[in-house]
Parts: C-alpha cells; sequence; structure tokens
C-alpha cells in the first residue's frame, strides 16, 4: 500500500513541487532542532516514537535520519539512541579545521587571543554574513600554535546581534572549542561550511607573527560557515603557515 502524506508533513509544504516524504519527514526534525525542541548533546525520539508523531512508517523516519546523520546533524550511538550533534563530540572538535600535522595525526593547537571588538561590519562583511548596512558585527583575532609556533593566524567576523555579549573576557575564559562557546552559550551551531583557498606572500605583520620574512608563502583560507536554514554566522579569515603541516580534505 502507498504510504500516505500525514498532517504534519502537509503542514510542512511550503512549495508545490513535490519531494519525497523522507525529505518532508527531515524538514520537520531540522526545523525542531533550529527552533530547540531538540538541544544539542540531547536524544531525539525514537524511529517508532516520531513515526506514530509524524502519521509514517519506520522506515521513512530512519531514512530521514541516515541523510541528518550524514550531514552531522545527529549522531547515533549503538545501543543508545540518536543524539543531536555538538561540537563538544571528539570526532567533531576539529571537523572544520582541516590543518594536518606532517608528522600525521590531529592538530593539537593552543590559541591566543590578539583582540576581539564590536563594530560597525565593513561592506563586505556584512554582504558575505547577510547584514544590513551600519549593522554590527564581532572581530575576533587569534593565533593557533603547535609547539609554541604559530601555525594559524584567524579573523573571524560574527553577526552583532547572534554573539550579542561575546567580549575578550569570555573567550579567554573558555577552554573547550571555540565552536562549542558558540554553541553552548548563544545557541548558534555551525553546519557547513564554504572555503576558498589560494596562495599568498606573508605582508610585514603577518610575517612578524609567523616569525617569518616578509614576501614568505603562507596559505589563506576564507571560510563562510552557515547554521539551520542556510543562514551565514560566521565569516573566517585563516592565514597558514604550512612548513611543517598541510590542508588536508576528503573527497568522495
Amino acid at each position: 500500500m502507498a504510504e500516505t502524506t500525514s498532517p504534519a508533513v502537509e503542514r510542512a509544504e511550503s512549495a508545490p513541487s513535490f519531494s519525497p516524504l523522507y525529505q518532508q519527514i527531515k524538514s520537520l526534525l531540522v526545523t525542531g532542532l533550529e527552533a530547540g525542541q531538540w538541544q544539542p548533546g540531547q536524544p531525539i525520539p525514537s524511529e517508532t516514537e516520531l513515526a506514530a508523531r509524524f502519521g509514517v512508517s519506520q522506515g521513512t523516519v530512519r531514512k530521514a535520519i541516515d541523510e541528518m546523520a550524514a550531514e552531522n546533524l545527529l549522531v547515533r550511538r549503538q545501543g543508545k539512541g540518536t543524539f543531536v550533534a555538538t561540537h563538544a563530540e571528539a570526532q567533531t572538535q576539529y571537523r572544520f579545521l582541516r590543518l594536518t600535522p606532517d608528522a600525521g595525526g590531529p592538530a593539537a593547537l593552543q590559541r591566543r587571543l590578539l583582540d576581539c571588538r564590536r563594530m560597525r561590519a565593513p561592506v563586505e562583511v556584512a554582504r558575505l554574513l547577510a547584514l544590513k548596512a551600519g549593522e554590527a558585527a564581532v572581530q575576533v583575532r587569534r593565533l593557533l600554535l603547535a609547539d609554541g609556533k604559530p601555525v594559524v593566524l584567524d579573523d573571524l567576523w560574527l553577526p552583532g546581534t547572534a554573539f550579542k555579549g561575546l567580549t575578550m573576557e569570555r573567550l579567554e575564559a573558555w577552554r573547550g572549542p571555540l565552536y562549542r562557546l558558540f554553541e553552548a552559550e548563544f545557541s548558534v551551531r555551525m553546519i557547513r561550511a564554504e572555503e576558498k583557498i589560494r596562495a599568498v606572500a606573508a605582508a610585514p605583520e603577518e610575517a612578524a607573527l609567523f616569525g617569518v620574512a616578509p614576501g614568505a608563502p603562507l596559505l589563506s583560507v576564507e571560510r563562510l560557515s552557515y547554521t539551520y536554514g542556510d543562514r551565514p554566522v560566521e565569516l573566517r579569515r585563516g592565514l597558514y603557515h604550512t612548513a611543517a603541516h598541510h590542508y588536508r580534505n576528503e573527497l568522495g
């Protein structure tokens, strides 16, 4: 027998174009995550409960959850259930950091904060973060060090409204991953990111921070990170010193 569309799914349809039923269930679940119905690290209802709630088969729910797990929105734990993904998870802490030591293994980096200030967003920053002209943004500048040597210089731009209250003192007091701070204290979770990478020559100020000669080669990585609803919430412009590290990505 063909599976019918439940009233909950019918209410979720916002466009006349057809989408598979599991995609409609996925949309409902993502909407629940965005609304804070289930917090990062918390379990979501079982597949059986969700199937009853939405009036669909358990297989349809499973397919929606499988896709969300593949997109790092949810995490399956054997024998425990399915949980909302969080940046506190050990396997996701370095998901957005692709710098890897040439010797192998994950990058164990220390953080040195240089600046944190609130200002009117520059035109290009406002455009990329979908801010209105004149809206405030928070700029954070920091160094990441490996064995005491600077390897990343990061300039982060964040929407001022979403990150109201973010200060240098608050950043210095935080000991975990930065994205975990955004998630735990500002209810902003990074879902996906787009990056642009190019080789550049170190300007004098940057060269001094890295301890290299002006004109030395650096890797420029510009990242735009998005939260639920494909809303941009972070612009990160980083310079990477790759004398003993490389940028690693997995394809396929």
